[in-house]
């Protein structure tokens, strides 16, 4: 076996690990939002959710794009929705 990837792994479920990215995440599942309203939905600051948010995006769980002014975030590819989803079925068969 190959351990070459094991600190990226670990670090990649140290970010995901993080009640408020998950949250995020989840919020993101369905379509783009922009920090506003991921902050309203999470009933944080948009300070906060931005910092969370260029985490997420360090990872390549999120990416982002510029529609004028506004900034909008979605999952980065179907891959983090597979994990999502996977993780999901994961703790309801326990």
């Amino acid at each position: 076996m190959k351990f070459e990837k094991v600190d990226e792994m670990a670090m990649f479920y140290k970010v995901i690990g993080d009640p408020t990215r998950v949250k995020i995440l989840y919020t993101l599942l369905e379509k783009e939002h922009n920090v506003s309203e991921i902050a309203d939905a999470l009933e944080m600051t948009p300070s906060a959710i931005s910092h969370q948010l260029s985490r997420l995006k360090q990872f390549r769980l999120v990416k982002s794009k510029r529609v004028g002014k506004e900034i909008y975030y979605s999952l980065d590819d179907d891959h983090v929705l597979q994990i999502f989803n996977l993780t999901l079925e994961h703790l309801e068969h326990q």
